[in-house]
């Protein structure tokens, strides 16, 4: 059974490797591993070490933080996840969105910013 604190540290994994456009294959590479090792740790079957994840947030360039982020404590019970919508965060073409977006200059990325927040008062 899969743990909700590797599945999301997992999903958090495969998003930070779409946003930086690298493949399975290359953050293997990056962190000397076989790339099925990265399809396990991204749907959750495999638990991520430390030191792995370590290596992992230095290859993608984010924290370690970063692949907790989105996660709750409740004192009372186990950890779960906030309302993110999972769709987005599995989602290919709403990441290929966020990574053409953070293309954009931020001038330019700042006025489509403003606009789809007006479109989607709108709606």
């Amino acid at each position: 059974m899969v743990h909700v604190v590797d599945a999301h540290v997992g999903k958090r994994i495969r998003q930070r490797r779409w946003l930086v456009g690298m493949t399975q294959q290359k953050l293997a590479e990056c962190v000397g591993i076989k790339f099925q090792q990265i399809q396990k740790y991204e749907t959750g079957a495999n638990r991520v070490s430390a030191s792995r994840l370590w290596d992992i947030a230095d290859a993608l360039e984010v924290d370690v933080a970063f692949f907790f982020e989105g996660l709750k404590s409740d004192q009372d019970g186990p950890v779960e996840e906030q309302s993110i919508p999972t769709d987005m965060m599995g989602d290919k073409e709403a990441m290929d969105l966020v990574r053409s977006y953070y293309a954009i200059p931020e001038n330019q990325r700042r006025r489509l910013f403003e606009l789809a927040r007006v479109l989607s008062d709108v709606a």
